[in-house]
């Protein structure tokens, strides 16, 4: 009798502690995103082998930019990464395991890929660019991949971004 109620006990204790280390939604939103993206890029041959996928994670890594960037960073995707737990994501991937999970596994090794977050959007078309900050406007010419040169003022960059603001506002990604 008390055996059954200490199994019981340890049960429960071992799916408090699985429910504690599972990702909540919006947790490691970068890790799990990016994950995703770069599954989705690779062909179902080199889906079995974890040395391919290291590979081509690390082509993947150079084209990545902000978040994504730091991300493959902290898991040594990147030639100036400092450790390399590229393991810890090619072998899951190979057995088909979701990001989600990776993501965990991820976690228990490095902490700092969690804390990842995407910066939030600017709607362009709702928003008066005169209320925004200087780093604002910066990052969303950074985000264009434009730069402007000579821009001192705030209003500089305010005439720079409305003048490439036709071309950039029809993009998926503003």
């Amino acid at each position: 009798m008390y055996k059954m109620i200490g199994f019981h006990l340890l049960f429960l204790a071992c799916v408090l502690v699985q429910g504690a280390m599972s990702l909540k939604e919006g947790e490691c939103e970068v890790c799990v995103k990016t994950v995703e993206k770069f599954a989705a890029t690779l062909s179902d041959d080199v889906k079995k082998d974890p040395k391919a996928i290291e590979t081509e994670f690390r082509k993947f890594c150079k084209g990545s930019k902000n978040k994504e960037n730091r991300f493959c960073y902290y898991l040594g995707g990147l030639a100036e990464s400092a450790t390399g737990i590229l393991g810890e994501l090619s072998k899951p991937l190979s057995w088909s395991m979701p990001a989600d999970k990776i993501c965990e596994k991820l976690r228990k090794k490095d902490a700092q890929i969690c804390d990842l977050r995407f910066d939030k959007q600017i709607d362009l078309k709702n928003v008066d660019l005169k209320k925004l900050k200087v780093r604002d406007l910066k990052k969303i010419l950074n985000d264009w991949d434009e730069v402007c040169d000579g821009c001192i003022e705030k209003s500089d960059f305010i005439n720079r971004i409305e003048e490439l603001k036709p071309q950039y506002m029809g993009r998926s990604d503003l």
